[in-house]
């Protein structure tokens, strides 16, 4: 498996750094990996690859825009109804779940995303490997490593059922209160 540089990583990237003009995340397909320098949870730990992600997603039937630049900035600048790592990081950081706009949508609203934005500027750290076909390394990563905060395909994971459930209870609260605006 050639996951070397998500699992033993030359440098990790912060926000500012991935943010910036011209960004360093270049623009093609690939497998990214996230590290954090304060774990989201008390039982999982700290400046260990906890989740990886694609761009683009396997799609059979059309082509998708994604790639590693947009991905990982969106997840470092995004909101949790289009990215999982946001929802799951602040599902375990406690910040609260909403419906916005039609009430499909959910996300921590205006200020949570804000506060989640911040945290994964001071906390996440990323790195990536340019893949052709990042699909397939992506099953072979969760099968094989411990990656507590992926849940597609992870059920094997000490930590799957717990996060499953904080995500399912966070998204049951949401559905219980008004739409925010």
């Amino acid at each position: 498996m050639e996951a070397t540089a998500l699992t033993s990583p030359d440098r990790l990237w912060s926000a500012q750094e991935v943010l910036t003009r011209p960004s360093s995340v270049p623009a093609v397909a690939g497998v990214y990996g996230w590290y954090f320098e304060q774990p989201p949870h008390p039982d999982l730990d700290a400046r260990c690859l906890l989740y990886v992600g694609i761009a683009p997603r396997y799609m059979a039937n059309r082509t998708s825009t994604q790639n590693l630049r947009k991905r990982v900035r969106y997840h470092y600048r995004g909101n949790a109804a289009g990215s999982t790592l946001r929802l799951t990081l602040g599902c375990l950081l406690g910040l609260e779940l909403r419906r916005v706009g039609s009430g499909k949508r959910m996300t921590f609203g205006k200020v949570g995303e804000a506060t989640l934005s911040q945290w994964m500027a001071d906390n996440a750290r990323v790195c990536w490997l340019e893949q052709e076909e990042p699909w397939a390394l992506e099953t072979q990563l969760i099968s094989r490593l411990d990656l507590p905060l992926n849940l597609d395909q992870n059920g094997h994971n000490a930590f799957h059922s717990r996060l499953k459930e904080l995500r399912a209870q966070a998204r049951q609260r949401a559905r219980e209160l008004p739409i925010s605006a």
